[in-house]
């Protein structure tokens, strides 16, 4: 029984060969599609908060109630109790711009750990992605624009109440700070997040900094009305730092680098001395969960 003998196959792609340049320009660009992965990252957990939007509105709502009650509450307080505003909403308004960045920060790590405990993280880590950083790279850029976007909710609500408003340079300025501040606080959430092992052990550690780290700063009363140990804690507080400047901007127009924003119990802490002291909070919290994030997304 005779049969047909086919000829072997050429491994010779001679498209390519016909026009070498077109697949050299269809060669990979890494960056392009580490870009693609985090846009389209980010924009899946914007979808999530679109579909849920009760957490944006409850982050909004609540500092909003913050400032009015304790605005009201503390409204018949002695002039020059706090300092040298006599609004206390105007004091307070830059502690609650701060505080409400950092609660929004420490929960950054929440939505990986459900992605963990529901196997949609494993499902990425065995994807084809560029980059895996772009999972932490996503978390990042929606936490920080959720952050800036309650500031000026804040900062909106405070003008309304007699706060009165910075100007665009002390606007530009506060965008600033909470961006470093959350930042920082993103990258302690998320290295929490792959290190714990369930989302329980993550909202206890959120519940247990929540609170002190508001009490032991300068969001609620000035360094002058603390306990000697307790001002000493305050100033080591990272918080200390972006609140001080950003009281100093709603008091004071003449506002510069060299401003004295805060009296330590080392010495005086300029405007730019405390900006400096946020960009190394975030500097360090990144470069702290790098091992940890090598060994996960490896």
């Amino acid at each position: 029984m005779s049969g047909t003998v086919s000829p072997p196959k050429s491994n010779i792609n001679w498209q390519q060969v016909a026009s070498p340049k077109a697949y050299d320009d269809a060669a990979p660009n890494v960056f392009g599609e580490f870009v693609q992965e985090t846009l389209a990252l980010t924009r899946r957990l914007f979808i999530q908060l679109q579909r849920r939007p009760s957490t944006l509105i409850a982050g909004i709502i609540q500092p909003v109630m913050w400032l009015v009650l304790f605005g009201a509450l503390f409204q018949n307080a002695p002039k020059g109790i706090f300092g040298d505003t006599t609004n206390y909403g105007q004091f307070l308004g830059a502690g609650i711009i701060v505080f409400t960045a950092f609660a929004g920060a420490l929960n950054a790590g929440l939505p990986v750990m459900f992605d963990r405990e529901f196997g949609f993280l494993n499902r990425l880590l065995v994807a084809p992605l560029a980059s895996r950083f772009s999972i932490v790279f996503a978390s990042a850029i929606f936490i920080i624009s959720q952050s800036l976007v309650q500031a000026a909710v804040i900062v909106t609500a405070a003008a309304f109440l007699g706060a009165g408003l910075p100007d665009a340079a002390g606007l530009g300025t506060i965008a600033l700070i909470v961006f470093l501040l959350a930042l920082g606080v993103t990258a302690i959430s998320l290295g929490l997040a792959f290190a714990l092992p369930g989302h329980i052990e993550l909202i206890a550690v959120i519940f247990v900094s929540n609170l002190p780290l508001l009490f032991a700063s300068t969001a609620l009363a000035p360094l002058s009305f603390m306990p000697k140990w307790l001002q000493i804690v305050a100033t080591l507080n990272p918080l200390s730092y972006a609140i001080e400047p950003i009281r100093y901007l709603y008091v004071h127009k003449d506002w510069g680098l060299n401003s004295v924003v805060m009296h330590a119990f080392w010495g005086d802490v300029t405007f730019g001395a405390a900006l400096l002291v946020l960009l190394g909070f975030a500097l360090v919290a990144l470069l702290s969960i790098q091992p940890q994030l090598r060994r996960t997304l490896a």
